[in-house]
């Protein structure tokens, strides 16, 4: 079953100090009520204007912070799938989840290290 933007709720919601918010019309989750680790990222005209003749990934898209371009790296490489990323967001500490693809596990742990990337930790308040 895939995964949707309310698991991701949940995950998310289930960390210390996290608040669900609204920017745009589109859900963004917060650390401490000022940091966005993960956000719902549709595509663009520009965006898929650059996919060219591949196929555009279907919505739901989430981006999730991560520490640094190794680590996104690394990430995109060990699921390859699920995860990617754009030239919009070269240079950009962050991935692009596939929620369609991506195995709930690899979801929460990727979720769970985007709130640590952005000064998550056990016991702190929204």
């Amino acid at each position: 079953m895939p995964a949707t933007l309310d698991d991701v709720a949940a995950i998310a919601l289930a960390l210390p100090g996290v608040t669900e918010a609204d920017r745009r019309g589109l859900r963004i989750w917060v650390v401490d009520g000022k940091r966005t680790f993960a956000w719902e990222r549709p595509f663009s005209k520009a965006d898929v204007k650059r996919f060219g003749d591949d196929p555009v990934p279907p919505d739901p898209i989430l981006a999730v912070r991560v520490a640094d371009e190794n680590d996104k790296d690394a990430l995109i490489a060990t699921h390859p799938r699920a995860l990617f990323t754009i030239p919009h967001f070269d240079g950009f500490a962050a991935v692009l989840v596939q929620l369609r693809l991506v195995p709930k596990k690899v979801l929460r742990d990727v979720l769970t290290d985007g709130w640590r990337c952005m000064g998550g930790r056990p016991g702190s308040t929204a």
